[in-house]
Parts: C-alpha cells; structure tokens; sequence
C-alpha cells in the first residue's frame, strides 16, 4: 500500500519519532511518500537517512491509501486541504497539544501502523463546510473542516452581519464577528464562544457569535441541508473570513453563501477511540480541580 505522509512543523525533539514511524511502515511494507512541505522539513534536519518518494503533483496524491498527519490539529486540518475531494483517509499522528484530531500519540506508532496494515480500524466521515462568494478565495480551496468565521480587523469598531437561513432572514448579529460550524468545527473556536458541542454524526451546522453585543443573543443549531447567507456592515473598510487556519481580508460588498460540502473528510478511527472519552480527556471533565 502507498502511505503520504504531511506535517508543517518539525522540531528536532520528534525526529526520534518519525524514525520510528518509517521504521514501522518499512517493516511493514508500505510505500512512503511525503508532500512538498513535509520534504522541505525534512531537508532542514539534514541527512535523516529516510528513504521515501515525493509527492509532486495531484495524480501522485490520487495513487494514496493513506495519509498520515504529523502535528497537531492545525496540521490535520491542513491534510483535508492537501487530500480534498479525493477524500483519502487521514490518521492524525499528535505531535502537538491538544489533540482532538490527531488522536495517535508517539508512544504507540507501531501499533498504529500495524492496525493500518491489518485492516483494523474505521473510516468516520466528517462534514465540511463549503464556501461561496462573488470573489475568489483562498486559492480555490473553498472549504473547510471546522469553521467558517467572519470578523472585525484588529480594534476597529463592532460589525453588523445579516444572517439568512434558506432565503430567511435570521438575525442581524451586532458582534465581533460569526462563525459557521461543522460538528467537527464545535469543539474549536465555537466552543470558545459560547457554542454548544455536538457528536461528530450530527446532521447540523451552529451558528456562533462572537462578543455579540446583546447577551441575549445565543447560538443557534441548523439543519446541515441548509444554506447561510451573510452580508455585513459596518464602518470599516476591510474584513476577515477565515476557513480554519486559512484567512483573508475582504471589502463589505461580498456576500457569503455557506453550506455543507459535496465530499467529507475520512479520519481513520483505530480500535478503543471513542469521541465521548476524547471530550472528558481533553476538557477534563469529572476532575475535580480543587485536589
């Protein structure tokens, strides 16, 4: 089987560990390819000794079974990105903190590679949430797995952004900004804000303000069939949209069109992982901080 391999950072502390990844995919005979960012990473800590094919054009990513994330969830979020609508299972190797995502800690990469090898694991699908406006983004990639946020630029004044739901007017948030999305996208900037958490199978986008300037203003849960239409106002001349890590400035004449995507983000689920002990982990809940 061909394996890609992706990361955007490499500190000279987990080269020990990408060793050893090399090692369990060579044992186990998997073709290892690496994309153009993951080289150049590679080339910086001089001669590694790794042997392993570059992935140089979009009929090479094509030919993967697999790709490997190696960072955090900044980077698997990148991965959906360097995969798209080709839709080739992602498994998330944590060499960062949080780790929602990117699930499979350094301590257990052989075991990892040899589920991978077996065949014992699971494909969870995860939405995405699509972009459309009057002007080119983001290099054409106009999606994301988390979010779609609008804001305000550094300490200007408060916006205005009018929200529909299927041709039906919402609100007129008086905010920071707004953010849409996925159940993915819930644990993250979201949740920041006040959004509600939902299970990674929900069939729903939230819509989330931030710093609305009325507090009765909440976050609300939509259907993902739906489609949001957003304009904004405001003094300013400039805006920022993002999707995920990826942001913009835009003038206040665009609108925004945003709704689920036609393809998914596939993350491979190896045996034991459950999303429910993820979210107590991770948000340490049933820790009682006082002792």
């Amino acid at each position: 089987m061909k394996i890609a391999l992706h990361g955007l950072s490499l500190k000279q502390e987990f080269l020990q560990d990408i060793k050893a990844l090399f090692r369990a995919l060579e044992k186990k005979s998997f073709e290892i390819h690496v994309t153009q960012p993951f080289d150049r990473l590679l080339r910086m800590q001089g001669n590694t000794g790794l042997t392993y094919q570059l992935i140089d054009s979009k009929n090479k990513m094509a030919s993967m079974d697999f790709l490997i994330s190696i960072g955090g969830d900044g980077t698997l979020l990148d991965s959906v990105c360097q995969v798209g609508a080709l839709e080739t299972p992602i498994l998330g190797l944590n060499t960062g903190r949080l780790g929602f995502l990117a699930t499979v800690t350094t301590d257990t990469i052989e075991e990892a590679v040899n589920h991978l090898s077996s065949g014992n694991f699971q494909i969870e699908e995860r939405s995405l949430v699509s972009l459309d406006c009057d002007r080119k983004l983001f290099n054409g990639l106009n999606f994301g797995l988390n979010e779609f946020t609008i804001h305000k630029r550094d300490t200007s004044s408060m916006i205005t952004v009018h929200t529909y739901v299927d041709g039906k007017y919402l609100n007129s948030y008086w905010a920071d900004g707004l953010i849409v999305a996925t159940p993915t996208g819930s644990t993250g900037y979201s949740l920041s804000c006040g959004g509600p958490l939902l299970s990674p199978k929900a069939k729903n986008l939230v819509i989330t303000p931030v710093s609305p300037h009325n507090l009765n203003v909440r976050p609300i849960v939509v259907s993902d069939d739906s489609e949001i239409c957003i304009e904004i106002e405001g003094r300013a001349d400039k805006y920022l949209v993002s999707l995920d890590s990826r942001s913009t400035s835009v003038s206040p004449e665009l609108r925004f069109k945003i709704k689920k995507e036609t393809f998914s983000a596939k993350l491979v689920k190896l045996p034991n992982y459950d999303f429910f002990d993820t979210l107590r982990q991770k948000l340490h809940w049933g820790l009682d901080m006082r002792n």
